[in-house]
């Protein structure tokens, strides 16, 4: 209310200067202004870089440990960028994010970061039936950054060349299990025409995924690994059965 009340006397002072109509007036307000598709993706890139940068700061005072404020903030990083880069199709950081997760804090966080994102970000994007399908999908990317997390992080480094194969992986894996979701307003035997036309839309998530790896991988990595509680049955030098 503080802001409407605010363009209301900012367009009232202007309509009185320039003897305008209270329409015209309002044609001076910045919700008048038309933006192009390019624009509006460039300022969406900056909030999401400021975001970023917010957070960055804010992890550097946390103290070591601090594994679900850690998440927290991986949370509302995943959901800024799904959101912001919505323009570009199927390229968003969640795949990479809750990957990384799953690696470094096992399936059962990894499990609940992709579920709260999911909600998260779809109350914005748009909730329904398919919501469900979309947390199922990460949730299977954060088993499988669990299942593999020996062979991901090695000596307490990531091998990229591995992650960036997995992401690309995850992507399609995600992509054919949201599409799963088409059954339920179709037939079985338009799954795979339905699929096959949606590989496009696969191959920019699996790009999007490889680009996140090489620009997120290693600082998110340390950070994760810097709020790792090695006194925690999710450790990453931990068994496979109690990651699960």
């Amino acid at each position: 209310m503080v802001h409407r009340d605010l363009v209301s006397k900012h367009a009232e002072t202007i309509k009185s200067i320039l003897n305008l109509t209270w329409r015209e007036a309002h044609m001076f307000d910045a919700h008048a202004v038309t933006i192009g598709p390019h624009g509006m993706l460039l300022i969406n890139a900056v909030m999401l870089g400021l975001i970023g940068w917010a957070l960055w700061k804010a992890e550097r005072r946390l103290e070591s440990g601090s594994d679900w404020i850690l998440l927290l903030m991986l949370c509302a990083f995943a959901v800024s960028g799904r959101v912001l880069l919505d323009p570009i199709p199927n390229v968003q950081p969640v795949t990479i994010i809750v990957l990384l997760a799953g690696i470094h804090y096992g399936a059962p966080r990894a499990i609940a970061l992709a579920t709260a994102v999911t909600l998260c970000s779809n109350l914005i994007l748009g909730h329904g039936l398919w919501s469900l399908y979309q947390a199922v999908g990460w949730s299977a990317v954060g088993v499988a950054g669990a299942l593999l997390s020996s062979r991901l992080l090695v000596d307490g480094r990531l091998n990229i060349e591995r992650l960036a194969m997995v992401a690309a992986a995850s992507a399609f894996a995600f992509d054919w299990i949201v599409s799963i979701s088409a059954l339920h307003s179709m037939g079985s035997e338009l799954l795979l025409p339905y699929m096959v036309a949606g590989l496009p839309f696969d191959l920019l998530h699996a790009a999007g995924n490889v680009a996140f790896v090489a620009w997120l991988a290693n600082p998110l990595s340390e950070v994760m690994t810097k709020h790792l509680d090695t006194s925690s049955p999710m450790a990453v030098n931990d068994s496979v059965s109690s990651t699960l």
